[in-house]
């Protein structure tokens, strides 16, 4: 067996050989910049390992970070590997209940968040200062089964956490290759934030490859546009939401990018005029759309020369295996709409769901995440929509029933559904249709938006309502969404 290095080691290399070249630089929302040295990131990692570990953590032990993009959040990560532990990072804005209910799967060994009402023993950024008194000596090395786990939510709405058992060791993977353009020396800018899987495999993968990341503690158009060109950012990756607020720039240009090597499209379908605007921006053999999942199925890609022959493509498989199936399980033909199937080249065992069943795989290890899509006779895939009834928006999926479960404990809702309708700004908007209790009062839309603000995740609450006296459900209970938001699209 070849030399595993880990990722704590790997930092460990790093220091020694970077020393004080900067290794992360934090661009807060004021403008203010902190830069962290390649040797002060292993020194502070060895410091908060320390800590964790008089709470307990070693070997596999989970370690939730419910942190904003922040150099506590890196470094804690950077930390709980060096243990062996297992990295989950958590929403920091969730309601209480919420939080609750994702951290009864965790059986999390530590936790560190600055939460108003946290649960006992949870580590507060203020507490992590302290491990500046500890010592920053190289820790026992040591690899964890799994370098992380992340979070998200069912097609009820229920969260679970999906593991990749990978072990956090450094290796060589064709899908990051593909993704990053090469192994070369790269500046990444970190415009997702760290709890969104974009934002963390990105900074965390940026920096175990030993590549500097900016790293933005809040997304801002304007702000992103000047890190590229002040840092002379090499790679980016961004979702739908930001492509389009970068676009709409008034002085936005090509000028701006000079130095980008890889801007990677994707995170949700993309609207085809911001794809062909970023294809003036950033030259089409520099650009890349991706479809992928966090279950890590496989990747899908495509270069924007290849789009721009094919508009809407994610692509051909990178490194899987790709079929289109039908509800009984029969390979579609080309052009026909049905549910994507990839088959991993990776070799290792495949995900596992935390908290709910994991899929079986087909009988030749084909598996879905219930997106459907169809591919043309080259083979080149393009997305229908990301799961029948999920919404995404802003990059970020919602669930219908999530919300719907929200609005229900409203007493003056006697009835509700939550459909997703286009939205030049956000791709699809959250929009919630209601039937108030009769007779009764007729709740406002400032007091829904209030009552679902203090139950759900900002980016889950509708931003818009429409009140109707009744819903067009079945005799059996039912509701068509699709129906349902096809007549206001068309309406509008």
């Amino acid at each position: 067996m070849l030399d595993q290095v880990s990722y704590g080691a790997q930092l460990t290399r790093l220091a020694a050989s970077r020393g004080d070249d900067t290794a992360i630089v934090l661009a807060a929302g004021d403008g203010r910049e902190t830069r962290v040295a390649w040797r002060e990131l292993e020194a502070r990692a060895n410091q908060v390992a320390r800590l964790l570990a008089e709470v307990g953590v070693g070997q596999d032990d989970l370690v939730a970070i419910a942190l904003p993009s922040s150099l506590e959040h890196v470094i804690t990560t950077f930390a709980a590997w060096k243990l062996g532990g297992v990295v989950l990072p958590m929403r920091h804005d969730l309601p209480p209940w919420e939080r609750d209910r994702l951290l009864s799967l965790a059986s999390a060994r530590a936790l560190v968040a600055d939460w108003q009402d946290p649960p006992a023993g949870t580590i507060s950024t203020s507490v992590l200062a302290h491990a500046v008194a500890l010592r920053a000596s190289v820790l026992p090395d040591r690899i964890p089964k799994w370098s992380h786990v992340l979070a998200t939510s069912g097609s009820t709405g229920h969260p679970k956490l999906i593991a990749r058992p990978t072990a956090g060791v450094v290796a060589a993977d064709a899908s990051v290759a593909v993704v990053t353009g090469g192994d070369d020396d790269q500046t990444f800018l970190g415009m997702s934030p760290l709890y969104h899987a974009n934002g963390w495999q990105g900074a965390a993968g940026a920096l175990v490859g030993g590549h500097r990341c900016v790293l933005m503690a809040r997304f801002d158009a304007a702000a992103a546009v000047d890190l590229i060109r002040r840092h002379q950012v090499t790679t980016v990756i961004a979702v739908p939401t930001m492509l389009l607020r970068i676009v709409r720039l008034p002085t936005v240009s090509k000028d701006d990018f000079v130095s980008v090597r890889r801007a990677v499209l994707g995170g949700a379908p993309l609207p085809e005029w911001v794809a062909r605007a970023w294809l003036e921006l950033v030259p089409p053999e520099r650009c890349l759309f991706a479809y992928g999942s966090s279950e890590g199925l496989g990747l899908v890609v495509a270069t924007g020369e290849e789009w721009l022959e094919r508009p809407g493509t994610t692509g051909r498989p990178a490194n899987c295996d790709l079929r289109i199936q039908d509800a009984d399980g029969k390979v579609v033909p080309a052009g026909t709409i049905g549910e994507i199937f990839l088959r991993s080249h990776n070799p290792g065992p495949p995900f596992v769901y935390l908290g709910a069943a994991t899929p079986a795989p087909t009988a030749d290890g084909f598996r879905t995440v219930g997106d459907l899509g169809w591919v043309d006779e080259d083979g080149y895939l393009f997305i229908a929509d990301r799961r029948q009834d999920m919404i995404v928006t802003g990059g970020a999926n919602v669930f219908p029933a999530e919300v719907e479960a929200a609005l229900s404990e409203h007493p003056s809702i006697a009835d509700q559904v939550v459909i997703g309708l286009p939205d030049d700004e956000w791709g699809h908007r959250v929009h919630a249709i209601v039937a108030p209790v009769r007779p009764g009062p007729t709740p406002s839309e400032a007091e829904l938006r209030a009552f679902c603000k203090d139950r759900l995740a900002p980016y889950k609450v509708p931003k818009s309502f429409e009140l109707i006296d009744q819903l067009p459900r079945s005799d059996a209970g039912k509701l068509n969404r699709g129906l349902l938001a096809r007549q206001r699209v068309e309406a509008d």
